[in-house]
């Protein structure tokens, strides 16, 4: 009996504590898209038609609706994008419709963690109200989808399609002013940074000193004498060299640069380097 009675609980205690998983009606789904260099990522629920009158009937007619089910859809754009002649900032949207008979308003909405829609709906939170143009479908839909159509390196088109309803709306990104900015910076030759690491890494290896010297010397140059890091580095390539007056002199600055910016550790550091070169001078 006792044994019995044991089972009997363990029994309960499983059947308590487990959890039994069943599948939504509506899945989640996410969709990764790039557009040119921009890249949308759309996560959202879809329900299904399931023998219903959808559009005027279980997404009502000029109610704002959270376009899929369960908790609220959400886009997000690695690049600002263009509807139209207005710009949506890059970043992470909520993402809501009007549905009418005529056309759809997309909203992008400034909060993302809602379970479908917000409980109050606040005008100011809209970022950016679109107007999408609506399409008899011939052929049913039966599960609401999000997509991305009619892709160019610059352009695309955001559809929303279920039942015999698809609405669209398209938007441009900014390809040409990221190739662009890439050329320009490209062309331009390295950055101050570049010139600095590769002389820190050369000045780590103890090889190519000259060539390092130089090249911490034009990051100096193109971000200034305040960049007491750089400014250091310089000093320690100047004494690797045997420079020890040179040394001492990088050095100096670093510390003025170090203790305007509040870096009092670069400051003792150099310091310290300071007396230790001037007995070898």
């Amino acid at each position: 009996m006792k044994s019995i009675a044991i089972a009997l609980f363990l029994f309960a205690t499983v059947s308590v504590n487990a959890q039994i998983k069943t599948p939504r009606l509506s899945p989640n789904a996410e969709i990764e898209q790039k557009v040119g260099l921009t890249k949308v990522k759309i996560t959202y629920s879809r329900p299904s038609k399931r023998e219903r009158v959808i559009f005027g009937d279980v997404v009502p007619f000029n109610e704002v609706w959270r376009t899929g089910a369960n908790e609220n859809t959400i886009v997000k754009f690695s690049n600002a994008v263009i509807f139209g002649s207005d710009t949506l900032a890059k970043g992470e949207y909520s993402l809501y419709t009007l549905p009418n008979t005529e056309g759809w308003k997309v909203y992008f909405y400034k909060t993302t963690n809602n379970w479908g829609n917000p409980q109050e709906w606040k005008e100011d939170l809209i970022v950016l109200e679109v107007e999408a143009n609506l399409t008899a479908l011939n052929d049913e839909v039966e599960t609401f989808t999000i997509s991305i159509d009619n892709i160019t390196t610059k352009s695309a088109v955001l559809s929303f399609s279920w039942d015999k309803t698809k609405a669209s709306v398209a938007f441009t990104v900014p390809t040409g002013k990221i190739v662009e900015a890439a050329i320009k910076k490209v062309m331009a030759g390295p950055s101050a940074n570049d010139y600095f690491n590769s002389a820190d890494y050369l000045f780590s290896e103890k090889k190519e000193l000259k060539k390092a010297l130089g090249w911490v010397s034009k990051a100096i140059e193109m971000r200034g004498q305040e960049a007491f890091w750089m400014m250091s580095l310089k000093a320690k390539i100047q004494a690797e060299l045997k420079d020890y007056s040179g040394a001492i002199e990088s050095a100096k600055l670093a510390i003025t640069a170090a203790e305007t910016a509040g870096y009092d550790n670069y400051a003792e550091e150099n310091k310290t380097a300071i007396e230790k070169w001037s007995k070898l001078k």
